[in-house]
């Protein structure tokens, strides 16, 4: 039998895409099931996600990413774990491309190609520095992070952190063992760094992830990033 994979979507307020969600990973194949790791939200979407015809649960958690992801993957029944968010959208081989990599027992996770939505300079470029970025072991939790389930275990899941907890997770899988990059890619929403600009984005990117090195304490970065959501 293959293996089964978790995907795991942790979720606040997302009414306006969690049905859209639902309707894309319904359509894909391969065996997996789908959680997802509500953080209090206060609008409709615990309600439309127990509306739709996906079969797939529903996981409370205290409100933060890293928590949700956490709850999600304690709750989840996988051999492979994958974190997705709401705004990115899978491949349609992504069972296939995943279940293939980590057939490699050295393996112990990874993510996918990046691209972001709306076909035009801004979405190239981003993509192509994300890209640049990846070549350093850097990664983001918009690329939809997977790993093996006792990889996860060992690695103490994501730690509590108020941002930044999916690059830092990604840092202790590189030092953990063997990732790879699956081509992907997955498309991701670029709606949130358009106000900012190319220039801008980038340079947010850079600066938090720098500070965050330096040991800037995550709850002041988070002041920083909110803007920029």
């Amino acid at each position: 039998m293959t293996p089964l994979v978790s995907v795991i979507v942790p979720v606040l307020d997302e009414a306006s895409t969690v049905s859209s969600l639902l309707d894309h990973l319904a359509s894909l194949p391969g065996r997996f099931e789908t959680l997802i790791a509500d953080g209090g939200s206060a609008d409709r979407t615990v309600e439309l996600s127990e509306e739709h015809a996906l079969d797939h649960r529903l996981v409370a958690a205290p409100r933060g990413r890293a928590s949700q992801m956490n709850a999600g993957a304690q709750g989840a029944a996988g051999e492979l774990l994958l974190f997705l968010h709401a705004d990115t959208r899978l491949p349609s081989d992504f069972y296939s491309a995943l279940v293939s990599a980590c057939a490699d027992p050295l393996v112990i996770g990874g993510n996918f190609t990046v691209r972001y939505d709306g076909g035009d300079r801004f979405a190239a470029v981003l993509a192509t520095w994300r890209g640049l970025e990846r070549r350093l072991g850097i990664y983001y939790g918009d690329s939809a992070i997977f790993l093996r389930r006792d990889a996860f275990g060992a690695l103490n899941g994501y730690r509590p952190l108020a941002i930044m907890e999916d690059y830092d997770l990604a840092r202790r899988m590189e030092r953990a063992g063997r990732t790879v990059c699956l081509p992907g890619p997955v498309v991701t929403s670029s709606r949130r760094w358009r106000s900012l600009g190319l220039r801008r984005t980038i340079a947010a990117w850079v600066v938090i992830r720098g500070l965050f090195l330096l040991g800037v304490p995550p709850e002041r970065l988070a002041r920083l990033y909110r803007p920029v959501r």
